[in-house]
């Protein structure tokens, strides 16, 4: 069979096609003649559709990965699903109610107990999945955040599992341990200063971590951005949340610090809730996309905008 090439498309490019089911006979909404392509697939030729195929632009690819278009060997991409919904399912149902936890939405707190099992199943092992996806059709962004968000799930709900005993083995006071009949996971714990500090320093960690990824990010979307400065913003203001409670439970009547602390967390809790919104809408563009739903959502591009070294390398040589 012949296949049609659109103009803006040289012969040596191998453009990514995505897969979407085709009309007619078996699925196969083209013809062939002995000339190449049947008139009645003019329509379908002016989509760009060959065989079945979607061929995606730069800033679709964009859009669907959360990575600018890259070239890998073999036909993955083709033969295995879009991990990317997958992973941001993971990440939105886990950081949304724990936002409105910390802002203390109907009587809510805690850090989030409630949701523990959530920070397992969903945050962690759909981001775990989705990061193996993304390793394995070779977009290595989008790879490297999951798997970063997946651990952080994990270690976040293992954190609030009493049986880690994360907090218990900072109770060194016999008469306290005692209370807790030797059970891992002593409640006093969270009232000790140096837990509460050093829980701090991780959330500092993973700020630093997503002011990388934000760095990053300007070669994706707008949106992505947005997710990754709010994220900034909202593990800063946890961390000195823990720094003032560590304050505050060291002296019980520093009431400045305890006050600080309380208002840093329902801040963190708006700065993630301002995430999730980011979140939601992003995953909301790549499920339309995904299903070539005729009402797309914008992303805000920047993959076009800012170009790469080697895009501009190949303009210097030109």
């Amino acid at each position: 069979m012949a296949t049609a090439h659109p103009q803006n498309v040289h012969a040596d490019d191998t453009r990514l096609e995505k897969d979407f089911p085709g009309h007619g006979v078996n699925g196969n909404a083209m013809k062939s003649n002995a000339t190449g392509i049947d008139d009645d697939s003019g329509d379908t030729l002016k989509r760009m559709r060959t065989a079945g195929s979607v061929n995606i632009s730069s800033e679709l690819f964009e859009k669907l990965y959360l990575s600018p278009e890259n070239r890998v060997k073999g036909d993955l991409r083709k033969t295995f699903g879009n991990p990317t919904p997958i992973a941001l399912v993971g990440f939105l149902l886990s950081l949304t109610p724990l936002s409105c936890d910390l802002m203390g939405w109907r009587g809510a707190g805690g850090s989030g107990a409630a949701s523990t099992g959530v920070f397992f199943f969903f945050g962690g092992v759909l981001m775990i999945l989705g990061a193996i996806g993304e390793w394995i059709i070779g977009n290595t962004f989008p790879f490297v955040v999951f798997g970063t968000f997946g651990a952080f799930w994990l270690t976040f709900g293992a954190t609030l599992v009493p049986s880690f005993n994360a907090y218990g083995a900072y109770v060194t006071d016999p008469e306290v341990a005692a209370a807790n009949m030797g059970n891992p996971g002593n409640p006093a714990g969270l009232q000790v200063p140096a837990f509460n500090a050093s829980f701090a320093f991780f959330l500092i960690f993973m700020g630093l971590i997503c002011f990388i990824f934000m760095i990053c990010s300007l070669r994706t979307n707008i949106v992505f951005f947005v997710i990754f400065l709010t994220l900034v913003c909202g593990f800063g203001c946890l961390a000195g949340a823990y720094f003032n409670l560590a304050l505050a439970y060291e002296n019980p009547t520093n009431l400045a610090a305890a006050t600080r602390a309380s208002r840093c967390i329902v801040a963190g809790g708006a700065f993630t809730f301002v995430t999730s919104l980011a979140g939601w809408w992003i995953f909301l563009a790549i499920m339309l996309a995904s299903l070539d739903f005729p009402i797309q959502i914008p992303v805000g591009d920047l993959s076009t905008m800012i170009k790469g070294a080697s895009d501009k390398k190949k303009v210097s040589e030109a």
